[in-house]
């Protein structure tokens, strides 16, 4: 008895890529400006709020883009450090205050730094 003809596969279509993750962790000033466009919210995180955040993005390979106020930026989070030593599928971009003087926190900041002096980065 003869195998009966196989129907070929019907074509898969590609899987959807998962959304990129929008994020703002940083002082409520500013988080409610983010939350109206569009972007997950974290206002006045404690380092600890900080370091939670960013070992979750770590563990669950999800894409983000992330911004961040220089206090965040300074909070010593050790998950941070790890994802801006990383680079890639996480993006972190850091703004400054609304109100204060503007201490960018990057190792492009700190090499001007370096090269002009302290007072060039600070609003000076």
């Amino acid at each position: 008895m003869a195998a009966a003809p196989t129907q070929p596969a019907p074509p898969q279509e590609p899987a959807e890529a998962p959304p990129t993750r929008m994020l703002f962790l940083g002082a409520d000033s500013l988080a409610d400006g983010f939350r109206l466009i569009g972007f997950e919210t974290h206002a006045n995180p404690s380092a600890e709020d900080v370091d939670q955040v960013f070992r979750q993005l770590r563990q669950s390979r999800d894409k983000a883009f992330v911004v961040v106020d220089d206090a965040v930026m300074r909070s010593g989070a050790a998950n941070l450090a790890q994802v801006r030593r990383e680079g890639g599928r996480i993006v972190v971009v850091s703004v400054p205050p609304l109100a204060g003087p503007v201490q960018l926190e990057s190792e492009v900041a700190d090499r001007l730094q370096a090269m002009f002096g302290s007072g060039s980065m600070h609003g000076a």
